[in-house]
């Protein structure tokens, strides 16, 4: 199914459709995403992607007060000023492992957390190994019977993945360079 963004009635529908375990492809910051509701329709989003066990999504939270439900570690106050925005920040994880964090700064994705008051896993449009997929049309073309919707707010221009800081060690390491250029002493 194919949502129109300009509808008024496409957002309540998404949300419904996410909060049922729903997977769907929507705009994002930087380009669109694949998205769900985590922890609930992970495995729904790894048949779509086609993406194993061993690597995990990053999780969208409305705002640095969602980092308390899946992390004890507070976020770091020289990286505040970088959210919302495209940096992700990986955490420990309270249940164990870690948790790749980014709050997001599309004012849709905000609204769509608030609306679901759970975080969302996001991935790039693209099966696991391949280049993301830019227009909408593509991406109905190759996910349409792998999605429950595509949220169509049309064509983004080219953007970059966010910027992946792990935090959970000092010095901070960046794992990918991305939309967020970090100075040295962010690392610190």
């Amino acid at each position: 199914m194919v949502l129109a963004a300009a509808d008024p009635a496409s957002f309540s529908t998404l949300v419904r459709i996410l909060a049922g375990g729903g997977v769907a492809i929507a705009p994002g910051d930087t380009m669109y995403g694949l998205i769900s509701l985590a922890p609930q329709a992970e495995s729904r989003l790894r048949r779509a992607k086609g993406r194993g066990e061993d690597k995990p999504f990053l999780q969208l939270i409305a705002d640095a007060s969602w980092i308390a439900r899946i992390s004890d570690l507070p976020m770091p106050s020289g990286l505040a000023r970088f959210w919302p925005g495209p940096l992700t920040l990986v955490f420990p994880a309270r249940e164990g492992g870690t948790a790749a964090l980014r709050v997001p700064a599309s004012h849709f994705l905000h609204d769509l957390l608030l609306a679901l008051d759970q975080p969302l896993y996001s991935t790039s449009v693209n099966r696991a190994g391949s280049p993301p997929l830019r227009t909408v049309d593509e991406m109905r073309r190759e996910f349409e019977g792998d999605v429950d919707v595509i949220y169509d707010a049309g064509d983004q221009a080219a953007g970059g993945a966010s910027t992946l800081l792990d935090i959970t060690r000092r010095p901070f390491s960046v794992l990918r360079q991305g939309a967020v250029h970090l100075r040295p002493e962010d690392l610190e």
